[in-house]
């Protein structure tokens, strides 16, 4: 075996390769194999990071194996899922990946309406494994999406509203912790540390499976899309933030700013009702009602098609960029800020989003669970797309200038799955009051920090 210089850098020899590999029921990847340039990719394609080992693991078995091996050698590692972290957090540079998009395995009891999946399933793989039996819980907005990193960070999606967050429906998970042992965590079992696995992130383990609860869903889903003309935005949005607010827990309202290739900026907005279609056509009639339409839309429409519809506008390998933060309200100042940034975005392909939370997410004390930031009504995000490297600095600029413009319109506080690499401060604001026991169940479970290449907790210091 020839050494590569960029694990011999690390100080990896021919045997510590090797007894890694003899561990394994997956498979190790390093970079003189073929498949290395695909391996080392994530989602983002503004992330180029080149890990020095990449291990697929088949089982929690292989999970501890490459962590022991990592903390043997002191190796730096990432753990991925499905890759969709904006900040690149799932792949680093010259260390270990933990890759986990192997395990797919998923067992749905229809009876007691629970499943159990593992960690390597995307959101359209989960979706569809539940579907079949009439059943679904709270999953994100893009099918590629890994149902692991959606579910420790939170979990917005279609059916938020309504059943509150993924982490808000998980009954246990399966979890390897700093030390390499295999601990099922539940509500009975290290209750402290289920409570931090709910919103808190990869800082405390690796999750191998989750055990989720499951609600009883319709096929199809009633959909609404409206487009409104640039001209129309600022009072679309005031209505938007009416309706939005007002609507029953079923209703799951989106809005954004779009700008079309021939560059007519317009207002999207698309609500979906989780429930009998015809239920949900009295409420969002007066979505249709409004202004003067572009376009507009209303039909049922099946819930695997809701759930992959963005696939197109976030496709693997354009270069992506974002910066987060949350709503109480949408007031003038806001819409102005919005309106007034979004002029100045260097292509048609930004986008700038308003995802509607609150209903059911709301109703849950803000102290339940780590996910802190419960009095939120909407998350607003500039999304910056591009393909072109000497872009950059314009498109993360641009970003970054809308996010500020909004900013004294916010709660100050941020989901932690839309941050990047933003500082210690900026993690302490998804947390909020949280932040200190998250701190002291980190300090209990990985006292050494062993779980850093995240949106991280530092663990609580010991007393002297």
């Amino acid at each position: 075996m020839t050494i590569n210089t960029a694990y011999a850098a690390s100080g990896f020899t021919v045997s510590t390769i090797a007894q890694l590999r003899d561990a394994l029921r997956g498979q190790l990847v390093l970079p003189d194999d073929s498949q290395y340039e695909s391996a080392r990719r994530v989602w983002n394609g503004a992330i180029d990071k080149r890990p020095a080992l990449i291990v697929y693991c088949l089982d929690a078995d292989d999970v501890v194996a490459a962590l022991r091996f990592a903390q043997s050698t002191h190796t730096a590692f990432a753990v991925r899922s499905g890759g969709h972290n904006v900040a690149g957090l799932s792949v680093c540079d010259n260390g270990l990946v933990i890759d986990l998009s192997l395990m797919k395995q998923i067992d749905v009891d229809a009876e007691q309406r629970i499943a159990r999946a593992e960690a390597g399933l995307n959101i359209g793989e989960f979706d569809r494994a539940t579907l079949a039996h009439g059943l679904a819980t709270t999953m994100g907005v893009n099918s590629d999406t890994g149902i692991a990193g959606l579910t420790l960070g939170g979990g917005f999606g279609k059916l938020g509203r309504k059943h509150g967050l993924t982490c808000d429906n998980l009954i246990a998970v399966e979890l390897v912790t700093a030390q390499g042992q295999k601990l099922f965590v539940s509500e009975r079992e290290h209750a402290d540390l289920f409570w931090a696995l709910r919103g808190g992130g990869g800082n405390f383990g690796i999750v191998t499976a989750f055990h989720f609860r499951l609600h009883p869903l319709p096929e199809a889903l009633l959909v609404g899309t409206v487009l409104y003309p640039h001209e129309q935005a600022a009072d679309a949005l005031r209505f938007y933030e009416r309706f939005a607010r007002e609507a029953p827990d079923e209703v799951s309202a989106d809005a954004a700013l779009v700008t079309f290739p021939t560059g007519q900026r317009f207002l999207n907005i698309t609500a979906c009702y989780a429930g009998a279609p015809e239920a949900g056509r009295p409420i969002l009639a007066p979505l249709m009602e409004f202004g003067s339409l572009v376009d507009w839309r209303l039909e049922p429409t099946p819930y695997l098609q809701i759930q992959s519809a963005a696939d197109s506008l976030f496709p693997r390998g354009r270069r992506y960029y974002w910066k987060a933060q949350f709503l109480a309200k949408i007031g003038d100042g806001a819409i102005d800020a919005m309106l007034d940034t979004y002029a100045a975005s260097p292509s048609s392909a930004t986008l700038l989003v308003l995802q509607h939370v609150g209903g059911a997410i709301a109703r849950v004390p803000s102290a339940r669970t780590a996910y802190a930031n419960r009095n939120a009504n909407f998350d607003c995000f500039p999304i910056a797309i591009w393909d072109d490297a000497a872009q950059d600095a314009a498109h993360i600029q641009w970003a970054r200038s809308v996010w500020q413009a909004v900013r004294p319109y916010s709660t100050g506080g941020v989901y932690a799955n839309n941050l990047g690499d933003e500082g210690e401060d900026r993690v302490k604001e998804a947390y909020g009051a949280n932040y200190a026991r998250l701190a002291s169940v980190k300090r209990q479970y990985d006292p050494e920090n062993v779980f850093r290449g995240n949106q991280n907790i530092v663990p609580l210091a010991e007393p002297a």
